[in-house]
């Protein structure tokens, strides 16, 4: 199994063993359940879909309703998809839990959908230093400054950093610490924060650049 589904519970203090405080955030692990196996000869390529969260089966779909029954175990609330080169090992229904993934020490990747700050400016957005407060700026403050030139290239450039939506898009964040593993209470807890708010779905992946 390459990764797993988790929901952002918080962040909280963690005394460790030498007495030092670590900021942590507790990241609720599942149990996640397989719903469906995809292999090679059907599908193109082997991968477990995995679901995780309780959700009421009047507000999903027949479609979908039907599709999650396979695994004996209601409706999700999220679906994900994670390759893996065997899926021999793993059932339609059987329960995948952070234990069954990752020990204290490890290093993991979180991915999830960042906070959305609205519509922002460069200032806020990008950092931009801003324009003088004085010698000659009149109303002129928080402006961008020039975006590009008159004859060549004779248009804005693509990826130019300008006002807009800030945030709310997906983010992982690198190498972070399993620092305590709750296995009764299916919580993780890693240290440093984690992308998203509160109840904020997320998935945990061993690191790929440690």
């Amino acid at each position: 199994m390459t990764g797993l589904i988790g929901r952002k519970i918080g962040m909280m203090q963690y005394y460790n063993a030498e007495g030092n405080v670590i900021p942590v955030t507790v990241v609720e692990t599942g149990p996640c359940v397989v719903v469906q196996k995809k292999d090679a000869t059907t599908d193109g390529y082997t991968a477990l879909q995995v679901g995780f969260g309780s959700k009421k089966a009047q507000r999903v779909n027949k479609a979908t309703r039907g599709h999650m029954a396979k695994a004996g175990k209601g409706a999700f609330q999220v679906l994900r998809e994670f390759r893996l080169d065997d899926v021999s090992q793993y059932e339609v229904g059987q329960e995948i839990k952070a234990t069954d993934l990752f020990k204290v020490g490890d290093l993991i990747d979180v991915a999830g959908i960042s906070k959305g700050h609205g519509y922002t400016g460069v200032i806020k957005r990008w950092s931009f230093a801003g324009f003088p407060g004085s010698h000659g700026t009149h109303e002129y403050f928080r402006h961008g400054g020039s975006i590009g030139n008159r004859s060549y290239p004779g248009r804005v450039r693509k990826g130019k950093k300008m006002a807009g939506h800030w945030g709310n898009e997906q983010i992982s964040t690198q190498n972070l610490l399993v620092v305590d593993i709750r296995a009764e209470e299916n919580l993780m807890l890693v240290r440093g924060a984690v992308p998203g708010s509160k109840q904020g779905v997320v998935v945990l992946r061993p690191a790929v650049k440690k």
